[in-house]
């Protein structure tokens, strides 16, 4: 088997296994901005464990009644797999494998819950934000050192802060419906774009706009969305970032 499908199977196999764990994160913060996270059953009441069982669980059902808790465990695990594969299969090739896939697959990871939460209840947790924004940094100077030039990092860093500016802006135009977790989630994805080019962080930036527009117009027309309805930006910022990548 070759290294590139040999990594691809491998970044499958991870992105399902995580995407596993990733219901039960999603029901614990979605909650409203400044509440803590959930801490027991809304149904029997029962707490959830303590420490880390309290958060590292397989799928999302609670421990006391069994009933579901949070997204779907398939449809999770799905996302999961089918996003670490495209990352995966589009970042291996004949040249062989791109030394800043370990990144994009954590930034994967971590973003899938990132979606689902603020689909739930408009909110991009800080915490796992930071969590993103470490691994991103962390793999892409991992990157760095293996290819031996500080060029790309430092075009993702420029990217970066360039992302964050424009996003601070429509942020505080006069109607604008993004919030700043928006913006703190569009500037960490600045990095992973602009280290394959500021064509590919171009794309990256239009891609969510035109993404919520389709979002938007499905929604007004099914009549599930009025005039004056708020929903989440951040999947389509997520969603617009892996295609941006993958088309490059």
């Amino acid at each position: 088997m070759s290294a590139a499908l040999t990594a691809t199977a491998v970044a499958t196999v991870l992105g399902a296994v995580l995407a596993a764990f990733t219901p039960w994160l999603v029901h614990r913060l979605s909650v409203e901005p400044g509440s803590p996270p959930r801490s027991a059953c809304e149904r029997c009441t029962r707490p959830f464990p303590p420490g880390r069982p309290g958060w590292v669980r397989p799928g999302a059902r609670c421990p006391g009644c069994g009933v579901r808790l949070g997204p779907r465990t398939g449809t999770v695990v799905a996302l999961g797999t089918a996003t670490c594969g495209l990352l995966a299969a589009g970042l291996s090739g004949t040249d062989g494998i791109d030394p800043a896939l370990p990144a994009l697959l954590a930034l994967a990871v971590v973003g899938l819950p990132l979606a689902l939460i603020d689909r739930a209840c408009l909110r991009l947790p800080d915490p796992l934000l930071a969590l993103a924004a470490t691994a991103a940094l962390l793999g892409l100077g991992g990157a760095t050192i293996a290819l031996g030039t500080p060029e790309p990092l430092l075009r993702a860093m420029l990217a970066a802060v360039a992302s964050a500016a424009g996003y601070v802006l429509l942020a505080l135009l006069p109607g604008s419906r993004l919030g700043f977790g928006d913006v703190k989630l569009a500037t960490l994805l600045g990095l992973p774009l602009g280290w394959f080019g500021w064509p590919v962080l171009l794309l990256g930036l239009f891609l969510p706009h035109l993404i919520n527009g389709v979002v938007a117009l499905a929604l007004l027309l099914t009549g599930r969305a009025g005039r004056g309805s708020t929903w989440a930006f951040g999947p389509a910022l997520l969603a617009g970032a892996l295609f941006a990548l993958l088309l490059r």
